[in-house]
């Protein structure tokens, strides 16, 4: 790859980037307003009831993809036709088996002795989803490994705002759980016809066994993974579906979903970029070093703030709108999983690095030490504290994530701290303000807004006094790339 190709990967990496930032920004937007709606009209019973199912869901999902599409992004060299067409008729039939598995599901009614008839429903629609799902498979790679991710985020926006829109009217109008059916089922159906507008392919069906086998070396490697991981987290919170009340169940959901909204909002967006943007810099180690240490720097930077306003303002928003407050039980629960996320800022851009050049040997390693911290720490902390103990094992397991600096550094000389040190005394300084004015913020939305405010601009104000000469450079080297990109088109 030379300087042309490297300048021209980073210019799609910075645009891809931006088209993600923005697609998220423009959904958690929504999303957010879904989830406000939600909180209101539904019960923690409902959250209860459609968590068992998509744990259940993720579950399946797993055997929905034996790595395939992943070691196609991943491949160094440009897929041929026959081997979309073979990844593709192994991914269809995949899905079609699922889709079987989840009518078995719903027919022997093990399912509705937990959740009633609705989940039955809910599981049904949601698994139609995984052959609507496939036929996006191949286009989606295509977008990807040229990182022309601008256009990969327009169906992803189509099908949210159709999915959210029909769920809040179907809430408004009382349908409880059962508005998620038909919600699920639109978002499947626009998703696919809107995708292959953007990238149409030769459809085909094909069962090259030689081309499968050189691509499963990778991808039943990196299905392992993916393997650990839902074990530790989808088959791990179906059990405690089963073992806790579904209130209680309702009250982790809930948790772990508003948690999830900073990580969404940032660090997803940029390891939808750095996956195959990393994996193309396999061979040039100083540009795969600064871009690691770039998507370090302005993951947390963007992160720590939400992370800290979250669990400095929950309980003040809760306490002034009184139709939340059927949440104040969970807000342990609520501070603990947001907090965790702050280690995931740090070790999901490594272990996507570490995935990119090929070294899934370590993930796996750590994927395998989680999974085992995960399934001997909750039940522990569970039968001492009841449901909030999983979200305090969530947080001390988070601190293991230091492992993920240390492999990577066996490969890739990495300045982590000097990336991250400037944004964490920033919110800390944000954490004390806020902490110091915390009997205030309750007296009114007014003094809730001021708060809010006042810590922003702490941060701003100490990130600044820390470390604006870094801010800056960074900046510029973003901004650097549209020079590249008139240089290159001359």
């Amino acid at each position: 790859m030379n300087q042309q190709e490297i300048a021209s990967l980073k210019r799609k990496s910075v645009l891809g980037a931006t088209s993600y930032f923005a697609r998220t920004i423009l959904l958690q937007g929504i999303g957010f307003i879904s989830a406000v709606v939600l909180s209101a009209y539904f019960s923690p019973e409902d959250f209860g009831i459609y968590g068992i199912v998509i744990t259940i869901i993720g579950i399946l999902i797993f055997f929905s993809d034996i790595g395939l599409a992943s070691t196609l992004i991943q491949k160094k060299d440009q897929p041929t036709l026959t081997e979309y067409r073979s990844v593709f008729t192994v991914q269809f039939m995949l899905s079609v088996l699922i889709l079987l598995v989840c009518v078995g599901v719903a027919v022997s009614g093990l399912l509705a002795q937990k959740t009633g008839i609705v989940g039955n429903y809910i599981l049904l629609a949601l698994a139609v989803s995984f052959p609507l799902a496939t036929l996006k498979t191949i286009p989606s790679i295509m977008l990807e490994r040229e990182l022309l991710l601008s256009k990969l985020v327009v169906p992803q926006i189509v099908e949210q705002i159709g999915f959210h829109v029909i769920l809040i009217w179907l809430a408004i109008s009382g349908w409880g759980a059962y508005a998620y059916v038909p919600a699920v089922l639109v978002r499947s159906l626009v998703g696919v016809v809107t995708l292959y507008f953007i990238q149409r392919w030769q459809i085909g069906f094909s069962l090259n066994w030689g081309k499968l086998r050189s691509l499963l070396d990778f991808g039943l490697k990196f299905q392992l993974n993916d393997f650990l991981a839902r074990i530790k987290d989808q088959l791990f919170f179906l059990v405690l579906g089963y073992i806790l009340p579904l209130k209680e169940n309702g009250y982790v959901q809930w948790s772990k979903n508003w948690s999830m909204y900073p990580y969404n909002l940032t660090v997803n967006n940029v390891m939808s970029v750095t996956f195959p943007a990393f994996s193309r810099l396999q061979g040039h180690k100083e540009q795969l070093q600064t871009a690691v240490e770039k998507s370090l720097y302005f993951i947390t930077l963007a992160i720590f703030p939400i992370l800290c306003g979250m669990t400095l303002f929950i309980r003040p928003l809760i306490e002034l709108f009184p139709v939340y407050s059927k949440w104040e039980p969970a807000l342990p629960s609520f501070i603990f999983f947001t907090l965790s996320i702050a280690w995931s800022a740090v070790s999901s851009p490594l272990t996507t690095t570490l995935m990119a050049i090929g070294k899934i040997n370590y993930t796996l390693k750590l994927m395998i030490i989680w999974t085992v911290l995960t399934w001997v720490l909750s039940p522990l902390l569970l039968i001492q504290l009841g449901f909030n103990g999983i979200a305090l094992a969530a947080f001390i397991i988070s601190f293991s994530s230091i492992l993920s600096i240390r492999y990577t550094k066996q490969f890739i000389t990495l300045r982590v701290w000097e990336q991250v040190w400037c944004q964490l005394f920033a919110a800390l300084g944000m954490a004390l303000v806020g902490l110091l004015g915390s009997h205030l913020w309750s007296q009114s939305i007014w003094w809730l807004l001021f708060g809010i405010g006042l810590t922003a601009i702490t941060y701003g104000m100490l990130l600044m006094l820390l470390g604006k000469t870094v801010l800056f450079s960074q900046v510029r080297s973003l901004i650097a790339v549209r020079p590249e990109k008139t240089a290159i088109s001359e």
